[in-house]
């Protein structure tokens, strides 16, 4: 006869003081972006953004107590008697930042205007604008848009798609409670932001990608890491370790550490060049790489909001930061799926936007090219920032996507003349299958 267990001993161990902090900052982190960044309710976030989340975190998240300040544009989280709340707030053009575990609101806003979003629609014409956006799907293509919102058949939450073929909207659909304008977290499609980025510093000679990062914390004589260069943080082949398989960051994303605090701290393992590891750190230093290339604090938050969203009509994009002032391109952007879009269709063009020449010639071949050592196994290549896919994967050769946590894709077909954008909220676990989304995409307009 089995024994009953305990009541006490089938409660969840109790959280340490840090990992409460992180579960706390998550929480008023996306109920901070969600509300401010998004106009949406706290209890729409609460049922997407803060289910489905890390599992060790989640039970915390659901019973933290929140407080939304309207005016202020923060939100407040309490998770130990003895410390301060866990406070997000809105800053001016990057959206909302986390203050540090027991701090107070430290970043200042920023010159430019710019309010709480979200924004109202712009009337411009497409693609600077929302005007004239007027999709008429077949009902071939209309099916395979849909099947993406079907959770039984797309084993996920779709929030958004949007599909573009000649730059032109050809699909277009929402989950209840989203919309054009409103914004999610890209996760790690912010990588490919950033390697974008780091491609408009290359071409104003800011920075060599065959050179040694200029990173400032390993400028002492004798570190090795000096030696580690600003390709191969691009590339995931730094030879960096970290605490976890995949590092993980949610003391930097969540937890009130700063990138420059923990990111460039850690050791080599491998020989620089040698091993593909894909890794949050990687990204980030390739940014701190550029916050040192630019010197000046301004210029350096202002960098992608003057050089690359504006430009591109990306409006409802906002680019955020530590509470050092460390951009966190790794993961944390807020956008909406017609930004997507536009960025898709931007590198689908070789980095010219409007006849106008952003990033350097040869800079979308070398983000899609592979170089070094690859990821094992069948799955998508590698290449400076974005994934590689071809016929192994049922898409066309050529096709290229950034990809994030929770299902965010910005898949390229050159070939097609196609950008397929997904936005989703996943839950932990859950595997959209992207490649096959776009293959039926494919198949639909054949």
């Amino acid at each position: 006869m089995a024994l009953a267990v305990p009541a006490a001993a089938q409660q969840p161990k109790e959280l340490p003081p840090h990992q409460r902090a992180i579960a706390a900052g998550y929480k008023a982190l996306m109920l901070c972006e969600g509300q401010f960044g998004g106009g949406r309710t706290p209890e729409q976030v609460a049922a997407l953004e803060l289910t489905g989340i890390y599992p060790e975190y989640e039970a915390l998240v659901a019973e933290l107590p929140a407080a939304s300040d309207r005016q202020d544009r923060s939100v407040r989280v309490p998770f130990a008697p003895n410390m301060p709340p866990r406070l997000a707030y809105w800053v001016q053009h990057v959206g909302c930042s986390l203050a540090p575990v027991g701090g107070k609101r430290i970043l200042p806003p920023l010159h430019h205007p710019h309010p709480a979003m979200p924004l109202p629609a712009d009337p411009h014409p497409w693609p600077m604008g929302d005007g004239g956006i007027a999709p008429k799907p077949s009902k071939a293509l209309e099916a395979a848009v849909a099947a993406a919102f079907d959770p039984a058949v797309s084993k996920g939450r779709t929030t958004g798609v949007v599909i573009l073929r000649d730059g032109k909207v050809i699909a277009e659909r929402y989950a209840d409670g989203f919309g054009p304008l409103v914004p999610n977290r890209t996760w790690s499609v912010a990588k490919s932001i950033a390697g974008t980025l780091i491609g408009i510093a290359v071409a104003d000679g800011k920075l060599d990608p065959m050179k040694p990062a200029p990173i400032p914390e390993w400028r002492s004589f004798g570190d090795p890491r000096a030696a580690v260069t600003l390709d191969q943080l691009l590339r995931m082949a730094s030879g960096l370790g970290s605490d976890t398989a995949g590092n993980r960051t949610d003391a930097i994303y969540f937890g009130g550490t700063s990138v420059t605090e923990q990111a460039v701290g850690w050791p080599l393992v491998s020989p620089p060049g040698s091993t593909f590891r894909y890794a949050n750190n990687d990204t980030l230093l390739a940014v701190r790489a550029l916050r040192a290339a630019l010197g000046d604090e301004i210029a350096y938050r202002q960098f992608p909001g003057d050089r690359l969203t504006r430009p591109l009509g990306m409006w409802h994009t906002t680019t955020g930061v530590d509470w050092q002032g460390n951009f966190v391109l790794s993961s944390q952007v807020w956008s909406t799926a017609r930004d997507f879009a536009r960025l898709g269709e931007f590198w689908r063009n070789d980095g010219v936007w409007q006849g106008k020449r952003i990033l350097p010639e040869g800079w979308m071949k070398y983000m899609t090219t592979p170089s070094g050592p690859q990821p094992a196994g069948d799955g998508p290549g590698y290449g400076a920032t974005l994934w590689l896919f071809g016929p192994k994967q049922g898409l066309p050769e050529g096709s290229y996507a950034a990809q994030g946590n929770r299902g965010q894709y910005i898949f390229v077909i050159p070939s097609a003349r196609l950008v397929v954008v997904r936005r989703g909220e996943d839950p932990a676990g859950s595997a959209f299958e992207a490649p096959r989304f776009v293959a039926d995409v494919l198949k639909a307009l054949e």
